[in-house]
Protein backbone atom coordinates (compact mmCIF):
# COMPACT_ATOMS: atom_id res chain seq x y z
CA UNK A 1 0.00 0.00 0.00
CA UNK A 2 1.17 3.27 -0.97
CA UNK A 3 0.90 6.06 1.77
CA UNK A 4 -1.62 8.59 0.56
CA UNK A 5 -2.81 6.39 -2.03
CA UNK A 6 -6.23 6.10 -3.30
CA UNK A 7 -8.72 4.28 -0.62
CA UNK A 8 -9.02 0.53 -1.85
CA UNK A 9 -12.79 -0.31 -3.14
CA UNK A 10 -11.81 -3.65 -2.27
CA UNK A 11 -9.56 -6.07 -0.51
CA UNK A 12 -6.26 -5.43 -2.75
CA UNK A 13 -2.95 -4.03 -2.84
CA UNK A 14 -2.04 -0.43 -5.03
CA UNK A 15 0.85 -2.90 -6.63
CA UNK A 16 2.74 -5.90 -6.31
CA UNK A 17 6.10 -6.20 -7.23
CA UNK A 18 7.73 -9.53 -8.67
CA UNK A 19 11.30 -10.14 -10.07
CA UNK A 20 11.35 -6.58 -10.97
CA UNK A 21 7.91 -6.27 -12.70
CA UNK A 22 5.35 -3.96 -10.95
CA UNK A 23 1.94 -4.69 -11.01
CA UNK A 24 -0.67 -1.78 -10.29
CA UNK A 25 -4.11 -2.69 -9.42
CA UNK A 26 -6.69 -0.69 -11.31
CA UNK A 27 -7.72 2.68 -10.68
CA UNK A 28 -10.85 4.59 -10.07
CA UNK A 29 -11.03 7.92 -10.54
CA UNK A 30 -11.74 8.84 -7.02
CA UNK A 31 -9.60 11.67 -5.18
CA UNK A 32 -7.32 10.28 -2.58
CA UNK A 33 -7.89 13.56 -0.41
CA UNK A 34 -11.25 12.92 -0.77
CA UNK A 35 -12.39 9.42 -1.15
CA UNK A 36 -15.85 10.02 -0.15
CA UNK A 37 -16.48 13.29 -2.55
CA UNK A 38 -18.51 12.59 -6.17
CA UNK A 39 -16.73 11.34 -9.06
CA UNK A 40 -15.31 13.85 -11.48
CA UNK A 41 -17.94 14.39 -14.16
CA UNK A 42 -17.52 13.04 -17.37
CA UNK A 43 -14.94 10.31 -19.19
CA UNK A 44 -12.09 13.03 -19.89
CA UNK A 45 -12.31 14.30 -16.49
CA UNK A 46 -12.41 10.63 -14.85
CA UNK A 47 -9.49 9.55 -17.12
CA UNK A 48 -7.34 12.40 -15.95
CA UNK A 49 -8.02 11.21 -11.93
CA UNK A 50 -7.34 7.71 -12.40
CA UNK A 51 -4.01 8.78 -14.11
CA UNK A 52 -3.07 10.98 -11.08
CA UNK A 53 -3.57 7.87 -9.08
CA UNK A 54 -1.88 5.98 -11.22
CA UNK A 55 1.38 8.50 -11.16
CA UNK A 56 1.24 8.49 -7.36
CA UNK A 57 1.48 4.93 -6.62
CA UNK A 58 4.11 5.11 -9.54
CA UNK A 59 5.99 7.63 -7.78
CA UNK A 60 5.38 6.10 -3.79
CA UNK A 61 7.42 3.04 -6.02
CA UNK A 62 10.17 5.14 -6.94
CA UNK A 63 8.17 5.30 -10.42
CA UNK A 64 6.61 6.85 -13.22
CA UNK A 65 4.46 6.68 -16.27
CA UNK A 66 7.88 6.35 -17.79
CA UNK A 67 8.54 2.98 -16.81
CA UNK A 68 4.55 1.57 -17.36
CA UNK A 69 5.46 -1.17 -20.68
CA UNK A 70 1.65 -2.03 -20.35
CA UNK A 71 -1.88 -0.85 -19.56
CA UNK A 72 -5.78 -2.27 -19.80
CA UNK A 73 -8.17 0.04 -19.50
CA UNK A 74 -12.12 -0.44 -19.22
CA UNK A 75 -14.80 1.79 -20.02
CA UNK A 76 -18.57 1.46 -19.33
CA UNK A 77 -19.90 3.08 -22.24
CA UNK A 78 -17.58 2.00 -24.73
CA UNK A 79 -18.37 3.52 -28.09
CA UNK A 80 -19.78 6.87 -26.35
CA UNK A 81 -16.66 7.61 -24.42
CA UNK A 82 -14.06 5.35 -26.87
CA UNK A 83 -12.54 8.51 -28.50
CA UNK A 84 -12.40 11.35 -25.75
CA UNK A 85 -10.73 8.72 -23.35
CA UNK A 86 -8.13 8.50 -25.82
CA UNK A 87 -7.67 11.55 -26.58
CA UNK A 88 -7.35 11.95 -22.37
CA UNK A 89 -4.73 9.11 -22.06
CA UNK A 90 -2.68 9.89 -24.65
CA UNK A 91 -1.49 13.36 -22.90
CA UNK A 92 0.54 11.29 -20.31
CA UNK A 93 2.71 9.27 -22.78
CA UNK A 94 4.77 10.63 -25.59
CA UNK A 95 4.22 9.61 -28.65
CA UNK A 96 6.94 7.41 -28.91
CA UNK A 97 6.53 5.62 -25.89
CA UNK A 98 3.58 4.51 -25.35
CA UNK A 99 2.66 1.48 -23.65
CA UNK A 100 0.82 -1.63 -25.24
CA UNK A 101 -2.50 -1.00 -24.16
CA UNK A 102 -5.90 -3.57 -24.49
CA UNK A 103 -9.07 -1.02 -23.89
CA UNK A 104 -12.54 -3.53 -23.40
CA UNK A 105 -16.17 -2.26 -22.75
CA UNK A 106 -17.90 -3.52 -19.33
CA UNK A 107 -21.10 -3.52 -17.89
CA UNK A 108 -20.46 -1.71 -15.03
CA UNK A 109 -16.87 -0.59 -12.76
CA UNK A 110 -16.92 0.23 -8.75
CA UNK A 111 -18.12 3.47 -6.77
CA UNK A 112 -20.24 4.01 -10.50
CA UNK A 113 -16.63 4.94 -12.34
CA UNK A 114 -16.90 4.79 -16.32
CA UNK A 115 -13.38 4.18 -16.44
CA UNK A 116 -10.55 2.23 -14.73
CA UNK A 117 -6.90 1.53 -15.40
CA UNK A 118 -4.31 -1.01 -14.37
CA UNK A 119 -0.66 -1.55 -15.62
CA UNK A 120 2.04 -3.58 -15.36
CA UNK A 121 5.35 -1.55 -15.36
CA UNK A 122 8.93 -2.70 -15.19
CA UNK A 123 11.81 -1.47 -12.89
CA UNK A 124 15.29 -0.77 -14.27
CA UNK A 125 17.49 -3.24 -13.66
Amino acid sequence: MIAGGPRPVAPFSHAVEADGWVMLTGQMPTDPQAPDAALPEGIAAQTARVMENLKLILKGLGLDLGHVVQCRCYLTEFERDYAEFNAAYQEYFPEDRRPARTTVGVTALAVGALVEIDCLARRPQ
